[in-house]
């Protein structure tokens, strides 16, 4: 990914009111901005001071009429041993073939060769969607997704590979994981010279790949699309058009996780950066919260930092236009990135962790999983106080599948979920959880749970003030 250019002045207010006009500006061949407007903080529910008062309410003639104070569940998360096994099957010897078959096509930069076949971003796209087709278990439904923009005055015609496995369930929202399988020079209009691009980005490419592989071998509640972009390196035109054809079409996206250049090298920290716009509060800190909660699960030797932050300091990512659309959206990247290798002829496959690919692979596949084939989002709950300072009362309708539920009483400020309250679903739905900080502002969110322990989404996060 390349450093972004200086950023275009323009009138926050009328992008937000504009909505859909501003993102078909924004994402239309050839106007994409190289960098995008203002980004609007999504509107979090808050607690009225109304809904909140502990005069409404009677500590003992809420509890006599069947609430539960404190519940404890026997259900609670754990490594459910279906993702598990599916785990312990990402192939380090896939993953290593998938990076040195992107290698092997010399560049894939945006303006290289497209009507050869050994080299150029042209075989690299045909090779990756028949490797879609293969690995897809006949579950797959790949498509090119074509688009034209214009660079610095260079018309182009590009290609997306979309993959789509379709879920089983009666939700109606995606999951996206997303990698760009473009390459660049420091002339990103380059198309001739060398670019191997074995870390930026063949390594998320192949993790890409392997997911899509394994989570075809089974059936989903949820629909989740595999995303191979183009054009990352020229301002992310090609998510920006996927993102565009997304709003305009209705796709309801629920969570993208977007993965460039986690391949690590010898000698980094065993861990993992996941970069989340703020504030903490935000949908997308909420989505890197879950990232490192199940990681834990499953993955609790590889650590996940969570960086409060779009990207790196003038960087970019595909997770840009998503972001800016507003869906829940983050970046993952290796611990240490080396800026002598990015964007040269260095950046070849030798020089890769594949085991530390196949962890980083894995905690994808954990998340995924565990969203695609846990419980649906509970809604969120409505919540009052109950009687003394540090006692609500919540309330909420539960949801097929669900085993128990955990609650998220997260302090404002807090990257990282709190200790959780568990309620077995028996007991679900009409709550009294004592003993909180009553000084303490926060934000709560529940998720429910099934019986193998796999943990669903979070309901969005409402703010209970002090």
């Amino acid at each position: 990914m390349r450093r972004s250019y200086a950023r275009r002045s323009g009138n926050p207010l009328l992008y937000f009111l504009l909505g859909p006009l501003i993102l078909f500006l924004l994402f239309g061949a050839g106007s994409y901005l190289l960098e995008p407007p203002p980004l609007a903080a999504t509107p979090v529910p808050v607690a009225t001071a109304q809904s909140l008062s502990a005069s409404l309410f009677n500590l003992e003639q809420v509890s006599a009429a069947g609430s539960v104070i404190n519940p404890v569940s026997n259900i609670v998360p754990a490594a459910d041993p279906e993702i598990a096994d599916l785990l312990a099957q990402v192939s380090i010897q896939n993953l290593q073939a998938y990076v040195i078959t992107l290698e092997r096509f010399g560049t894939r930069n945006s303006f290289s060769a497209t009507d050869r076949d050994d080299f150029g971003i042209g075989a690299a796209r045909r090779w990756l969607f028949q490797e879609f087709e293969r690995v897809g278990n006949g579950r797959l439904e790949v498509v090119f997704q074509d688009y034209s923009f214009n660079y610095l005055g260079i018309a182009s015609q590009q290609r997306n590979i979309v993959a789509t496995l379709p879920g089983t369930g009666n939700s109606p929202g995606v999951l996206i994981m997303v990698a760009n399988y473009d390459t660049a020079r420091e002339n990103v209009l380059d198309g001739e010279s060398l670019n191997p691009g074995a870390d930026d980005n063949g390594s998320g490419v192949a993790a890409l790949l392997e997911v899509a592989r394994l989570m075809s071998s089974r059936t989903w509640n949820q629909t989740i699309i595999f995303l191979a972009t183009s054009a990352e390196e020229q301002a992310t035109f090609g998510s920006g058009h996927f993102v565009q054809r997304a709003v305009l079409e209705g796709l309801q996206i629920e969570a993208v996780l977007n993965n460039d250049m986690i391949g690590g090298r010898a000698g980094i920290p065993q861990s993992v950066r996941v970069y989340a716009l703020g504030p903490d509060t935000s949908p997308h800190q909420q989505l890197a919260r879950y990232i490192d909660f199940v990681g834990g699960l499953y993955l609790p030797t590889f650590p996940v930092t969570m960086m409060s932050g779009l990207d790196r300091e003038g960087r970019w990512g595909d997770q840009r236009p998503f972001v800016q659309a507003g869906f829940p959206a983050i970046r993952i990247i290796e611990s240490e990135e080396d800026l002598d290798i990015q964007s040269s002829t260095r950046d070849v496959w030798t020089l890769l962790d594949f085991t530390y690919l196949q962890r980083t692979t894995q905690l994808n596949l954990a998340v995924l999983a565990s969203l695609a084939g846990g419980p649906p989002r509970p809604p969120i709950p409505l919540i009052r106080a109950a009687g003394e300072l540090g006692s609500y009362q919540l309330n909420w309708e539960g949801v097929p599948g669900a085993a128990a539920y955990l609650i998220s009483f997260r302090p404002l400020g807090s990257l990282r979920y709190d200790p959780f309250r568990f309620v077995p679903a028996t007991q679900a739905g009409d709550v009294i959880l004592t003993g909180f900080t009553a000084p303490q502002g926060y934000a709560v969110s529940l998720a429910a749970i099934d019986r193998s322990g796999r943990v669903g989404a979070f309901s969005p996060e409402v703010i209970v003030a002090p």
